[in-house]
């Protein structure tokens, strides 16, 4: 596809390339002309399907997006810049990460050691108690939605289907929330949905991370809901010391389910825990000798 040129946005901002699509939207690298830096812009979805309504929510969706994050200050949550609207269409202003999805690292490489899956997951775990600490629910967390870059950041993104607790204003269209193999059980029942349910979504990323595939994957969506309600994950043949947390984290019965102090605690000693495992070159955590 050629370059396509720079458009403008509210007289400030450029739009260079298209670098993403998340769940509410495109996500492009601009270039604030104010500032003299590069940033992402997100872009909510044209859907021509969607009904007046739902387009409307989605809008609002996506301007709550933009309001909860920036409440989140966390190294390993994507600052946010500003919320505009040009042209009745929102826009979210935010840091630029330049890095990897997981998933695409593990499609790329394979499986990740055991020690630096527990680094990623010590990291994303603290963008998401940043979060929980001001009422705020993920409800995405998935190897798509986790960047890693060159320096070894880990980063937490999309947070366009986050959630403030208590906040049952926009939840009539039915919109897909969250990504089946990676739903906690009790939202997938439509029973509950708390800080446990993205306890559970974290585990199984950190499952994928570690085993190079799904803890569920079935051949329909359907198939993998109805699994992960009703069945054990395959045991995890890579995991090693990690296999408690993936254990505790993905335990079927939220009010039972691994605390995230306790996971914290149980992912640095595996982190800080030298393995001689590092045979390949893996990125570190920021500030690592």
């Amino acid at each position: 596809m050629p370059e396509q040129h720079p458009r403008p946005l509210a007289d400030r901002y450029e739009l260079r390339t298209r670098i993403g699509r998340g769940t509410m939207g495109t996500v492009w690298r601009a270039y604030d002309r104010s500032l003299g830096r590069e940033i992402a812009v997100k872009e909510i979805r044209q859907d021509p399907s969607l009904s007046p309504r739902q387009r409307q929510e989605l809008r609002e969706r996506m301007m709550r997006e933009g309001r909860m994050a920036a409440r989140v200050s966390h190294p390993s949550v994507a600052t946010i810049h500003d919320v505009i609207v040009s042209d009745g269409i929102p826009w979210i202003i935010m840091e630029l990460v330049e890095g990897r999805s997981l998933e695409q690292v593990i499609d790329e490489e394979g499986p990740l050691p055991p020690r630096l899956v527990a680094e990623i997951g010590y990291d994303l775990l603290g963008a998401l108690r940043a979060a929980h600490a001001q009422d705020i629910l993920h409800r995405d967390v998935k190897p798509a939605n986790v960047l890693l870059t060159e320096t070894g950041r880990v980063v937490l993104t999309d947070f366009g289907i986050a959630k403030a607790l208590g906040d049952h204003a926009l939840t009539q269209t039915g919109m897909v929330i969250g990504s089946p193999g990676y739903t906690a059980p009790e939202r997938a029942r439509g029973d509950y949905t708390g800080p446990e349910s993205d306890l559970w979504s974290l585990g199984a990323t950190l499952y994928f991370a570690v085993e190079g595939r799904p803890a569920y994957e079935r051949p329909t969506v359907g198939e993998t809901l109805a699994a992960l309600m009703t069945e054990k994950a395959d045991p995890p043949a890579q995991a090693g010391p990690l296999r408690p947390v993936l254990d505790g984290l993905l335990e079927k019965d939220h009010t039972v389910r691994l605390t995230p102090e306790r996971a914290a605690a149980m992912l640095r000693l595996i982190a800080d825990t030298p393995t001689g495992l590092h045979s390949r070159r893996c990125p570190r955590r920021p500030g690592a000798p």
